[in-house]
């Protein structure tokens, strides 16, 4: 069980380091740019994929990892 968790601890972080930068205009904030980090904007495609994966990995990373401290 020790090598599901690392692999998937593996594939959890390639996936966060593959998705894209939200925050790229977070500096513009502070000096009062554009507010577009805050726009409703929808995922589609492949960062809705990634998304998606991101949140599964997340859960089973959670989950093996409760069952595994419970062993």
């Amino acid at each position: 069980m020790e090598i599901a968790l690392l692999i998937v601890s593996v594939l959890l972080i390639i996936i966060v380091l593959l998705q894209s930068g939200k925050a790229e205009s977070a500096g513009q904030i502070i000096s009062g740019g554009s507010s577009e980090l805050f726009a409703n904007t929808k995922e589609r495609g492949f960062e809705l994929f990634i998304s998606r994966l991101t949140m599964i990995l997340g859960v089973a990373f959670f989950a093996i990892s409760l069952f595994l401290s419970l062993e």
